[in-house]
């Protein structure tokens, strides 16, 4: 049987993938791969170093993946690792990669802030919380599949 997807849903599955091809797109522009600028990105979102746990969250890619660009950005001097208890491991950006960090996924961060503040508080709460209501209801309804 065919389940067919409404007008509603078409339009968010195409905004959505058109939001991804524009920060893929964003990536080739500043020099990257789409898992350097996600890695990259969420140690910015957190400072200057982040736990791997939190990049694999935050990234939503594979542990495959994220080890495998982590070991490229570590050879390129761009990060590299320390202990920080147990198995945990955090991700730190060497000098050269505050540098790339600032020429690169900062300047996303200033556009979508950009983006974001030109938009009333009353939109920016609206969007957030039916984005957040819909990962929800998803979540949920994804665990009866």
């Amino acid at each position: 049987m065919e389940a067919k997807t409404g007008w509603s849903m078409k339009r968010y599955n195409y905004l959505s993938s058109e939001i991804e091809a524009a920060y893929h797109e964003a990536a080739l522009k500043l020099g990257l791969s789409d898992s350097a600028m996600l890695i990259l990105y969420a140690i910015c979102d957190h400072g200057e170093d982040c736990m791997l746990g939190e990049i694999r969250r935050q990234s939503g890619i594979s542990k495959q993946t994220v080890n495998s660009a982590l070991r490229k950005l570590e050879e390129e001097g761009i990060i590299f690792l320390s202990a920080a208890g147990g198995k945990t491991k955090r991700v730190c950006l060497t000098q050269e990669g505050k540098a790339l960090a600032k020429d690169t996924v900062c300047k996303i961060i200033e556009i979508e802030n950009r983006i974001f503040d030109g938009w009333s508080e009353d939109e920016r709460t609206v969007y957030l919380e039916l984005t957040q209501r819909y990962l929800i209801e998803f979540r949920k309804e994804i665990k009866g599949v």
